[in-house]
């Protein structure tokens, strides 16, 4: 299998995540989430590493968490970065 691959579909698995704990960040709005879950929580503990950084720089303003966004522009700069290396050892 190709390296590449692997490596799109690992940073598309974080993206999928992020997506998640965006959603259930919204449904408390129209239902109750339970957060003793083992899916919230496995949703909550894989991405907080990745936002909380990103929430330091940025705070939320108006309610409103930009870290999502931040993060998302991040692992495209990271992913490209990642590939670049990966095909220029391979090559």
């Amino acid at each position: 299998m190709n390296i590449g691959l692997i490596i799109h579909a690992i940073f598309t698995a974080v993206r999928w995540l992020i997506i998640a704990r965006i959603v259930l960040s919204f449904l408390p709005l129209f239902m109750r989430i339970d957060p003793y879950n083992p899916v919230v929580r496995f949703i909550n503990e894989s991405t907080e590493p990745l936002m909380a950084p990103f929430r330091r720089l940025i705070p939320p303003i108006g309610g409103i968490d930009f870290s999502p966004i931040i993060l998302f522009l991040v692992l495209g700069f990271v992913e490209n970065l990642v590939l670049q290396l990966v095909y220029k050892v391979l090559a």
